[in-house]
């Protein structure tokens, strides 16, 4: 199982989805953790199953956002680079076609990091993944 984790590392209100990723890769070494620098293609074009790690803004818990959830995502002012261009490009790979299912674990932007609840996240993931379901 691969998890794309993006952010900035230069900004604090950016950069939780790159911190949480070192400690979840001792505690889930079945996943592997694949940083995606900010201005890069999107590595995933054409996966059957795409999962995100990244900074949520007006969330207040680790929430996982589903494949049906992706019209939601709200293009808002840009903390970094990439905050426009991801919700923007995953939409409109859906609606080419060119993208599988897409399961964001969004980490809040103004909260300290929950490993707990990330931790039960990616445990029911990892389940998940395990069965193929």
């Amino acid at each position: 199982m691969k998890v794309y984790v993006f952010g900035n590392k230069d900004l604090e209100l950016d950069n939780k989805a790159l911190i949480a990723q070192k400690k979840l890769g001792a505690i889930f070494p079945q996943i592997e953790f694949v940083e995606v620098e900010p201005n890069a293609d999107l590595p995933f074009e054409r996966d059957r199953q795409v999962y995100i790690m990244d900074t949520v803004e007006g969330i207040e818990e680790p929430t996982l956002i589903e494949d049906s959830d992706l019209d939601k995502l709200i293009n808002t002012s840009s903390v970094s680079v990439h905050d426009f261009d991801l919700g923007f490009q995953l939409k409109y790979l859906k609606k080419l076609g060119k993208l599988g299912n897409v399961t964001i674990i969004g980490l809040p932007m103004e909260k300290k990091i929950d490993y707990l609840r990330i931790q039960s996240i990616f445990k029911k993931l990892v389940a998940q993944d395990i069965q193929g379901s």
